[in-house]
């Protein structure tokens, strides 16, 4: 394996690693942006608002987006376990 195909492989695992993670934090700010809105609006500082509803939310989508997530991870591990194989 040269350094080109490492490199390719390396890029892939973070492409994946981003296409993973990216609906969840990007989710996760919209609903902290909404709640800091609320907070200011409202002038309640309470520090168990911002969090509890972050957990529901994230929650409902790895319950919603996980099989997903774990299709794409499963189709990079045998990416690479076929790589290691052809060494």
């Amino acid at each position: 394996m040269d350094q080109g195909q490492m490199l390719e492989v390396f890029r892939s695992a973070l492409y994946i690693g981003f296409k993973i993670a990216a609906p969840l934090l990007i989710v996760s700010i919209i609903i902290g942006l909404i709640i800091a809105i609320f907070q200011a609006a409202t002038q309640i500082h309470e520090q168990t608002l911002t969090f509890v509803p972050k957990i529901l939310v994230l929650s409902l989508m790895l319950l919603v987006l996980g099989s997903w997530m774990m299709t794409t991870f499963s189709e990079f591990f045998n990416q690479i376990f076929e790589l290691i194989a052809k060494i």
